[in-house]
């Protein structure tokens, strides 16, 4: 189930009448009352959020989800007119997994939408451990700890962070990190993981400080780390 929390009723009707031809089970709103109202009720694979709202702005409502451990790790996408590279950067530090600038193409959309959910879930019985010193994944229980502290992350927090661990040692440079946490070219947009491994480095305390930034590369977390 995906919802939609957007106020334009063109795009609303857009994007809910693609998805469910697509193959999709999607639900939309045009108020955030309602929005709220079904998601006590039920919670979706996957949230397509508009920033602009009457009653509540989108970025209250995406902090809200973060801030709450049954929302924590529902990937959500941003729909926005505003596309300067601030307004990208306070959505992904925000908690979004993705970031959709209006107008846009549907198709561009669905390929997100697809990419986020084909990674949206753990597969069953694949679990691994994945550690340094101070930092450790279960996949299997989705769970991170930092010094022995469990840690909230977004999807694509633990993704990327997942990504790195499994490759000690390695330097991965952006372009490799957008195709294998996003899943398809992210073209001028490699930014978008700096701000990932800011947010990450931040909830990791200083056990975040193993991931490195290796200048004009990229970023690999030590083997010896």
């Amino acid at each position: 189930m995906i919802f939609i929390l957007e106020d334009d009723d063109g795009i609303r009707n857009l994007v809910g009448y693609t998805l469910n031809n697509s193959g999709f089970e999607a639900e939309s709103f045009g108020l955030p009352e309602a929005f709220w109202k079904a998601m006590t009720k039920a919670l979706p694979d996957l949230i397509i959020l508009d920033i602009m709202l009457p009653q509540e702005d989108g970025l209250s409502i995406l902090r809200k989800l973060r801030s709450d451990a049954r929302t924590m790790s529902i990937p959500v996408i941003l729909l926005t007119a505003k596309g300067t590279e601030y307004d990208k950067i306070v959505g992904l530090d925000s908690g979004a997994d993705d970031y959709v600038t209006k107008p846009f193409g549907v198709m561009e959309l669905m390929a997100r939408i697809r990419a986020l959910m084909r990674r949206s879930g753990e597969k069953q019985g694949k679990g691994e451990l994945l550690q340094t010193e101070r930092l450790t994944v279960d996949t299997a229980a989705h769970i991170v700890r930092a010094d022995g502290s469990e840690v909230a992350l977004t999807m694509k927090e633990y993704e990327l962070l997942c990504l790195l661990l499994r490759n000690k040692g390695t330097v991965l440079n952006r372009d490799i990190i957008l195709s294998e946490v996003w899943g398809y070219s992210y073209p001028g947009e490699t930014r978008t993981v700096d701000v990932h491994i800011r947010t990450l480095r931040a909830k990791l305390g200083e056990a975040g400080n193993a991931i490195e930034t290796i200048r004009g590369s990229g970023y690999k977390i030590a083997a010896s780390k």
